[in-house]
């Protein structure tokens, strides 16, 4: 509701009615403000960026507006505003805003965001526990913000963002494991592109550093690495789309290309252990095989010492282990390795690293991936087995409520009731309801 300047109460729409946003205007009162906070978390977590814009669009003119909000699993990093340079602004762009920004300390001045030197103003909250950061892209030349309006910015963020932890916080079993699903896959996602990327660069780069090759056969390999890394990266999402298993040494054999392309102009002679398994494994594992081993590579030829590199694969019935070993200074550790996300890849697959350095006679680093087999649990969270509905009954369950309560409380009666609490116990592999709720409080 909204105190009239007479009193008097106006109430205010309900969530999910279509009203138009009013902006603040720059002698907006503590009332305006308090109405325009309602008004932008009531919004559904997709709208709230919008609603937030269009209310600071009088108070901070702005063409654009981002967001990086680190609490959040699914959507960290959001845009909105016209397309010309929201549509290329990146999530990069952000980063050493939110790394200088001090919470309560509106900062403005211009950074470079969407490619270019561009006048922002970026707000930065501690009402998450890793912060959040918001930042409106101006005109050219547009003038300073004054000092209140920054206050009201502020203060507005900071809402918002206390909104989204509670969000985070209070989040359903369902919306948890929606958002580490959202979170795994966009881990391996940015891993799986940044060691593409970083293959193709490593080999470009050692052609152009080549001293066996002339100008023009440089350039000539050189285009030719470039169009191959292209044409990979366009296939690799069809193919994996379309295969959902792989021969062991077929799998292999693609990972083989590559580091062969890798180092085709390198001074480190590379060797191969050949699989020979023809086993069919999961594409996503052989897929995640690759992807790592080719990190490790990287990793390896950074060491200036290095003249041989050793890469193979044993496929055994539980699990997967790819080899890397090298005759370097025998100084990686897990720390070097972690920078390329090796260890973060396994502990998504369920997997480990293994790193045995020898001072003087190299390292061998072993990346075990365990396989699935037929009588594995589908997932490492088991809530993620279970439907909306059941999550709903779980989530009273593990209260200590009663089924006639929770018939009550979700308008269903109590033979539904028990038929989801035995669907529960059965997917959840457990024999009593005592155990569900442990499992619940476990997970969430």
């Amino acid at each position: 509701m909204e105190l009239t300047p007479t009193g008097s109460v106006t109430f205010l729409p309900t969530a999910g009615t279509a009203t138009a946003a009013r902006p603040l205007a720059p002698d907006a009162t503590a009332l305006d403000a308090l109405a325009a906070g309602y008004d932008i978390v009531r919004q559904p977590l997709g709208e709230i960026l919008p609603r937030l814009s269009a209310v600071l669009a009088e108070l901070v003119p702005h063409r654009a507006a981002a967001e990086l909000s680190t609490h959040c699993a699914h959507s960290p990093f959001k845009v909105s505003g016209d397309t010309a340079p929201a549509a290329r602004i990146a999530a990069a762009d952000l980063e050493p805003l939110f790394l200088a920004g001090v919470p309560g300390a509106p900062w403005q001045g211009t950074a470079r965001i969407a490619g270019a030197e561009r006048p922002v103003v970026a707000v930065t909250s501690d009402a998450t526990p890793r912060g959040a950061l918001l930042v409106l892209v101006r005109e050219d030349g547009a003038a300073p913000v004054d000092a209140g309006a920054l206050a009201v910015t502020q203060a507005l963020w900071s809402l918002v963002t206390s909104h989204f932890d509670r969000l985070a916080t209070e989040a359903t079993p369902g919306a948890l494991a929606r958002s580490r699903a959202a979170a795994d896959t966009r881990a391996r996602v940015i891993a799986e592109l940044s060691e593409t990327h970083s293959a193709a660069l490593t080999g470009l780069l050692g052609v152009l550093r080549s001293r066996h090759l002339d100008d023009r056969a440089a350039r000539a390999t050189a285009t030719e690495l470039a169009v191959s890394a292209l044409v990979e990266l366009r296939a690799e999402a069809d193919r994996d789309k379309a295969v959902a298993q792989e021969r062991a040494d077929e799998a292999f054999g693609r990972l083989a290309d590559a580091l062969r392309a890798l180092l085709r102009h390198s001074s480190v002679r590379l060797e191969l252990a050949p699989v020979d398994s023809v086993r069919h494994v999961a594409a996503d594992v052989a897929h995640a095989a690759r992807a790592i081993v080719r990190a490790v590579v990287l990793t390896v030829l950074e060491q200036e010492t290095t003249t041989r590199v050793r890469v193979g694969w044993q496929i055994t019935e539980q699990e997967l282990r790819a080899t890397v070993r090298d005759d370097g200074p025998g100084a990686l550790s897990f720390c070097d390795l972690g920078s390329a996300r090796v260890a973060d890849r396994l502990d998504v697959l369920g997997g480990r690293l293994e790193v045995d350095a020898v001072p003087g006679w190299g390292t061998t680093v072993t990346a075990v991936v365990p396989l699935a087999t037929p009588d594995a649990p589908a997932s490492a969270d088991p809530l993620r087995a279970l439907g909306a509905r059941e999550l709903q009954v779980l989530a009273r369950l593990a209260l200590g409520h009663r089924n006639r309560t929770i018939a009550q409380e979700l308008h269903i009666s109590e033979s539904t009731v028990k038929f989801h609490v035995a669907k529960i116990l059965t997917k959840l592999g457990v024999a009593s309801r005592g155990e569900a709720a442990a499992l619940f409080h476990a997970a969430a």
